[in-house]
């Protein structure tokens, strides 16, 4: 099936449907997607990251196991070192539409465990008359038009992937000679003040992917960032993320622009922008000198092509609860036929 999840957009695939061999499901998804071809002409890859990316699903008590893996476009790799929340809002009404998860009234609740990382969220889906409505007049920026609300609350979100929420044990570190904060909150996250890198912070993605220096200098970050949040040697990984921040221009708490890694996110992953409203808040980051200080728990991380609303609560340096407002649709229900 292939679904648009938040904004992002992927083939969901049962588990059973898979090979289970991570070295030939690996192989078929390339297939499947048209990778490596930067257009991936030959295949249904969206050529982007964004647009390149596969969930499996398999059943798992009452709720369900999500494993996310994310299809490179250009180059021959599939990664699983990381989440994606944005597939993670289609995850529930697949695994309706699939039966793995029955109904149970006018919203069904879905448990999910992530298992690229262990943590779990419950995404709530209207079902009214007992299947998946995906029309309604919820809108998210970076997507046209509005959908049914899918609500996600997420649990073990802080040090999924870097078992900290501080990895490095600190709320600012000096990274290749740049201040730093280092978070997982969900997604490991490198956030970066737009002025120490000589940009504004709301330069268009084309601008910020055309900076030949800019991507070197952030390069060796990411590079330097990989091995203090205690994830090795990230040269082939697509985590740590990172977002540059700003003083917001609009109604906001915080502006960005994200590298995922390497090119720049349209707008801002899910588990990204929970991460990055950890660092708004959380007293001694080099984000909180820029943001605007929220009125409660509900912030609007400004990106490109809006904003994205997140609830974060922190106890201290421990957050108690991170919830956010996705929605989902169905594109495509049938078979893919991958070059030989």
């Amino acid at each position: 099936m292939l679904m648009r999840g938040g904004t992002s957009k992927g083939a969901y695939f049962l588990a059973e449907d898979l090979p289970t061999d991570p070295a030939e499901r690996d192989d078929l998804l390339l297939r499947v997607m048209g990778s490596p071809d930067p257009r991936q002409i030959d295949g249904i890859g969206g050529a982007h990251p964004l647009t390149s990316k596969v969930a499996v699903v398999q059943p798992n008590g009452p709720g369900v196991d999500y494993h996310f893996l994310q299809v490179g476009v250009d180059h021959p790799a599939v990664s699983d070192r990381q989440n994606c929340g944005n597939l993670l809002a289609g995850i529930g009404p697949f695994a309706i539409e699939r039966g793995l998860v029955e109904v149970t009234g006018e919203q069904t609740a879905v448990s999910i465990r992530m298992t690229n990382t262990g943590g779990r969220a419950v995404a709530h889906v209207p079902t009214p008359g007992g299947v998946v409505e995906y029309a309604g007049d919820t809108a998210i920026d970076g997507v046209p038009g509005t959908a049914a609300a899918i609500v996600l609350d997420f649990e073990d979100t802080a040090g999924s992937s870097c078992g900290a929420l501080l990895p490095t044990g600190s709320a600012q570190d000096e990274l290749a000679g740049v201040s730093a904060t280092c978070v997982d909150n969900g997604m490991p996250t490198v956030v970066l003040r737009a002025t120490d890198l000589g940009v504004r912070g709301d330069e268009t993605p084309a601008e910020l992917e055309s900076n030949a220096a800019l991507r070197e200098r952030l390069e060796r970050i990411r590079l330097e960032a990989g091995k203090r949040m205690n994830l090795g040697d990230v040269t082939t990984l697509t985590v740590p993320k990172l977002t540059i921040v700003s003083a917001p221009r609009a109604d906001g708490v915080i502006a960005t622009r994200t590298f995922i890694p390497h090119r720049v996110h349209a707008s801002i992953g899910v588990l990204g922008a929970a991460s990055v409203a950890v660092s708004a808040i959380l007293p001694g980051s080099v984000a909180v000198d820029v943001a605007r200080p929220p009125t409660g728990p509900r912030m609007r991380i400004e990106h490109p092509s809006g904003a994205l609303e997140v609830e974060v609560e922190l106890d201290g340096d421990r957050v108690t609860r991170t919830a956010i407002v996705r929605t989902a649709r169905k594109l495509f229900d049938g078979h893919v036929f991958p070059r030989r």
